[in-house]
């Protein structure tokens, strides 16, 4: 059995002990989230799509860790003209196991 849910803007399949790697929220460690933005439900041969979520499906999940994603360096040059910049960023995620799939 596997969903289709949507957390933060984002789309994502999760099954029962995977563990996703999302967006930061801002939560602590080791917090039950329960989320009922279910888009799809796939349980062997029956599929349920929602419109635009399936009614009455949930997702109970665990917050496991906050991690920081690999550093993007961003360079801006123009030849000739003495013009470079060099920035730099790492974004934050979340992992979060998924507990229980309830649909």
């Amino acid at each position: 059995m596997y969903v289709l849910i949507e957390i933060l803007g984002k789309q994502y399949k999760a099954e029962e002990g995977s563990v996703l790697k999302v967006d930061k929220i801002d939560k602590e460690s080791g917090e039950t989230l329960e989320f009922d933005s279910v888009l799809m439900v796939r349980d062997g041969e029956t599929t349920k799509i929602g419109s635009p979520y399936v009614k009455g499906a949930k997702v109970s999940a665990t917050l496991e860790d906050q991690v920081k994603g690999d550093k993007i360096v961003i360079f801006k040059f123009k030849r000739r003209k003495g013009y470079r910049r060099k920035q730099g960023h790492r974004q934050e995620y979340s992992l979060i196991k998924v507990n229980k799939i309830t649909a």
